[in-house]
């Protein structure tokens, strides 16, 4: 795996602590009904990965790990050229938390912070993840969650809030009760981690849940329990929520991104 050089943008080029990025980019989709990879399908003429791409680096990572799967070589491909971009591969799709997994060896011996973010959701904003880095290194914690309200929540992990309006634990939509499933309070999976904390927790996942999945939202329960401290901040806006999952969606986000290009909005 080819070493990306420090850039000006980066952490370590400011004397902060170490920054990098895991983005999960195995995901198939057949919902698509196409037999290209989800995260290749261009939006505004590039693959929807490399939106996510651009915002990691525009937040100041020093290294963005892609975890790939099926047609992993296409989305190697793809790459080629970007030396700051590394691979993980998950040969068998067993949940988020299983895809971070495959990254640990890739990261032995980092010690800082690590984004993790989904390779299908080109609307991100580096702006949003820049909030969410400073909230997470202003409150030391062990894993901040960036969150966002919307109208129609279904299909979204629910966030449950304590009595304090501190965070308790995420709901993915299978496991939610008929009143969980009422909060409209999403994961739209923009996550920040302490690294070693955080490979800590993967290794005592299970995968006890509906889908038979290792949910990378588990880590935050784990780490709450512990007595680890877990942050959330309300800083996704609504127009920042939409993955794609079918060739529909794909056509709205494109005409939204498309839309800020023209107003000379950043990404």
């Amino acid at each position: 795996m080819a070493s990306a050089s420090i850039n000006s943008n980066s952490t370590a080029a400011r004397g902060e602590r170490a920054l990098a990025a895991v983005i999960l980019a195995a995901g198939r989709s057949k919902r698509m009904k196409s037999d290209l990879v989800k995260v290749l399908h261009p939006v505004c003429e590039r693959p929807m990965v490399q939106w996510v791409v651009e915002a990691c680096r525009a937040a100041g990572c020093d290294r963005i790990l892609l975890v790939i799967g099926y047609q992993g070589e296409k989305v190697r491909q793809a790459f080629a050229g970007q030396d700051d971009v590394e691979f993980a591969e998950q040969r068998e799709p067993l949940g988020t938390g299983h895809a971070v997994m495959q990254t640990e060896e890739a990261l032995s011996g980092f010690d800082g912070d690590l984004l993790v973010l989904a390779g299908d959701g080109p609307l991100i904003r580096a702006r949003t993840l820049r909030e969410l880095i400073a909230a997470h290194r202003r409150t030391l914690a062990a894993a901040t969650l960036a969150t966002a309200r919307i109208a129609d929540p279904a299909g979204y992990g629910r966030i449950v809030r304590d009595a304090a309006g501190r965070f308790d634990r995420i709901v993915e939509d299978k496991d939610a009760t008929a009143e969980q499933k009422r909060i409209n309070e999403i994961n739209p999976s923009y996550y920040c981690f302490d690294a070693r904390q955080l490979f800590a927790s993967l290794r005592r996942l299970t995968n006890v849940n509906a889908s038979g999945e290792y949910y990378l939202t588990d880590v935050c329960g784990i780490l709450r329990g512990d007595g680890k401290r877990v942050e959330v901040i309300d800083a996704v806006s609504p127009d920042e929520v939409h993955s794609i999952n079918t060739a529909e969606q794909l056509e709205h986000v494109s005409s939204i991104l498309a839309k800020r290009l023209a107003e000379g909005v950043a990404p």
